[in-house]
């Protein structure tokens, strides 16, 4: 599983999550005490900001034809990649979108991707 965004660690158990100035709200795919029905196969719990064990912020990173880039999503055997490497001339080389200033992304065939790693922070 390709991670990017936050978790949060309540009652030891991880949970996808989302900061909200003096919560934090964390998320799970069924019902469950506490938890609110956002749309169908989607529940939220909004905990005060004591309240989880531990908050991070998880990434994935990888290498890409000897470039480093993060790993945004993942489709089938493809994966969405944004490269970190700040060098235009190689992400055009790449073939990489210009998604915004700088900021350069593509899909990269899962099995040509090296290094892949999550960072927490």
């Amino acid at each position: 599983m390709m991670r990017d965004g936050y978790v949060a660690r309540w009652r030891g158990r991880e949970y996808e999550a989302s900061p909200d100035g003096d919560g934090v709200r964390i998320y799970q795919p069924e019902a469950g005490d506490g938890f609110e029905e956002v749309r169908p196969g989607r529940f939220v719990r909004i905990l005060s900001v004591g309240e989880p064990e531990d908050v991070a912020y998880v990434r994935t990173t990888c290498t890409w034809k000897g470039e480093p880039f993060i790993v945004l999503a993942e489709h089938d055997a493809w994966l969405r990649v944004e490269y970190t490497g700040g060098r235009w001339p190689v992400a055009n080389a790449l073939g990489l979108e210009e998604f915004d200033f700088g900021v350069y992304q593509g899909w990269a065939p899962a099995h040509e991707v090296t290094d892949l790693r999550e960072h927490r922070a």
